[in-house]
């Protein structure tokens, strides 16, 4: 191993072989693709072996490649340790702040903190991705990704950000026409708004003790994969939504939407939280800064929560 850019060529490698092309890594690292390809010849040229078997649709690890993607991962996190470590000691605010989070809270909540933080730290980057998709911090080399629900992963780090709140909304002209709902039995008759993926996070099962797609009713069932579109859809009347009030709380405020309580909400009995989830034991300092100032904006109780309560049913 004579090349002094062996570290930069194997984080190199770990993106290709995490984005399967040398396109994704390129797209990730903001160069052409022609200079991924460089650097992994370099690699490969260092070390004497074959990594990838390369074909014009797609890229295989050879054996020597595989065995050198294990460790890399361990290496990486290794040396990403010890860089946050130290410029955690020197409270040095920079660099490239990676978050991934749901797009609805992202633009809402996570965007008016990072247009602060980069008055007060002009040193600072933001990867800020937007995803419906549960982020893997370790996998995609997160400093933090934002889940709502409880947390099955116990090899990460969780913040709690908040607590959520989930309503059973709909428009006022929706009640018109179609009634307000008095149970469980005459909801199941209504037009009702779903997630097209994840619907764990909704949880309709808690209510109607079954999944919206599993029932069977002539009503048609309005189903997307995103919660500001699911809140549109309320909005436009076109049926009843589960949703949390970090989506929903200032339309119910405003009286845009109508608060059903059902049974008393049994489904708010267990309140889930919005919680931050990291990979190392020590913040960065850029990290560090960033959840002061997002539990800050957010504040307690939280700014989405409706400023009316009253509830109608």
């Amino acid at each position: 191993m004579k090349d002094p850019r062996f570290a930069e060529h194997l984080a190199v490698f770990a993106d290709v072989v995490r984005g399967g092309s040398f396109s994704s890594a390129a797209r990730r690292r903001s160069v052409t693709p022609s200079a991924i390809v460089r650097q992994i010849d370099g690699l490969e040229q260092d070390l004497g072996v074959l990594l990838l078997i390369r074909s014009t649709r797609s890229l295989a690890l050879t054996d020597a490649g595989q065995r050198l993607f294990d460790r890399a991962q361990r290496l990486l996190d290794d040396l990403a340790d010890a860089r946050a470590e130290v410029a955690a000691v020197d409270q040095a605010v920079g660099g490239v702040l990676r978050i991934a989070c749901f797009p609805t809270f992202g633009k809402r909540y996570v965007l008016p903190v990072l247009e602060r933080l980069g008055v007060e730290h002009p040193q600072l980057r933001v990867e800020l991705d937007l995803t419906e998709r549960l982020a893997d911090p370790v996998s995609e080399r997160l400093d933090a990704v934002i889940r709502i629900g409880e947390s099955s992963d116990s090899t990460l780090i969780a913040t709690k950000i908040a607590s959520q709140t989930r309503l059973l909304v709909a428009s006022p002209r929706y009640l018109e026409r179609f009634g307000t709902p008095d149970s469980i039995d005459t909801l199941t008759k209504h037009r009702l708004l779903d997630k097209l993926h994840g619907a764990d996070l909704l949880d309709w099962s808690s209510i109607l003790g079954q999944s919206v797609s599993a029932l069977l009713n002539d009503q048609q069932v309005f189903r997307c994969d995103d919660f500001e579109a699911l809140r549109l859809a309320a909005l436009a009347h076109l049926g009843i939504g589960l949703l949390p009030t970090w989506v929903v709380g200032p339309d119910v405020a405003d009286g845009l939407l109508i608060r059903l309580s059902l049974t008393g909400e049994v489904w708010n009995q267990k309140t889930a939280g919005i919680y931050l989830l990291r990979a190392l034991p020590q913040p960065a300092a850029k990290l560090r800064v960033f959840i002061e100032a997002l539990r800050a904006h957010i504040g307690s109780p939280p700014i989405w929560e409706p400023i009316s309560n009253a509830k109608a049913g």
